[in-house]
């Protein structure tokens, strides 16, 4: 990483927040009211992916075809689950080292975006305080395609005013890190080697992340 770092892009779902847990019991319960189990294996499969796209990866394991006004209804019924849950979220569900490390960030002189394609991603925000932290805010509400489009990114490196080679983006996704790589875009991972070894590099939690690493890994 030679690049000057000018910019961090943050995903909001297990990175900053952890709501996947969220969007599981609410996926899980459409799937058993349509009749079919729903996993946790099968739930990873969702991981980055927009609403729409999610539904048809759960209609498929359910092994059913639905006329698509059938489908934005199921959507619309699993989001507003979903709303409901998030709306008790509070600070103390950020996850461990975030608040910090965006704190350094902007300390530090570094800019701050979410990119995230949650629709919901200012519901989370604002219940969890975090929203004050970010210098840009591109969610699912401003893009059109899903990650790994890279749209989400080359947005918010637009709207924060820096060229892509001077963004990193932190995701837990492959999708996310395919979408940083095809938006000229460093990433580091969040999450396991074994699924994010794409990225640059790869830790546990924003807990191994600081500013004085930040700037060894563009020395």
């Amino acid at each position: 990483m030679t690049n000057s770092v000018k910019a961090c892009l943050f995903d909001l779902d297990g990175v900053l927040v952890d709501t996947a847990k969220y969007h599981y019991l609410a996926w899980k319960r459409l799937a058993e009211e349509l009749g079919f189990a729903f996993t946790e294996q099968d739930n990873e499969r969702l991981k980055g992916v927009s609403r729409m796209a999610s539904l048809d990866i759960l209609l498929s394991i359910g092994g059913i075809s639905l006329e698509e006004a059938a489908r934005l209804e199921l959507a619309e019924r699993k989001n507003n689950w979903y709303v409901d849950m998030i709306s008790k979220m509070d600070r103390s569900e950020i996850l461990p080292g975030a608040l910090e490390f965006l704190q350094e960030c902007r300390n530090n002189g570094i800019k701050v975006a979410l990119g995230s394609a949650s629709k919901n991603a200012m519901t989370i925000l604002n219940n969890t305080g975090l929203t004050p932290y970010f210098d840009a805010i591109v969610d699912g509400t401003k893009t059109a395609a899903a990650k790994p489009d890279p749209e989400v990114f080359t947005l918010g490196a637009a709207e924060l005013g820096v060229s892509p080679e001077e963004c990193i983006v932190f995701e837990d996704a492959e999708a996310g890190i395919e979408a940083a790589a095809r938006a000229g875009m460093r990433s580091i991972g969040i999450g396991s080697e074994e699924t994010l070894g794409e990225a640059n590099l790869v830790i546990p939690s924003l807990e191994h992340m600081s500013y004085r690493r930040l700037s060894e890994l563009q020395a």
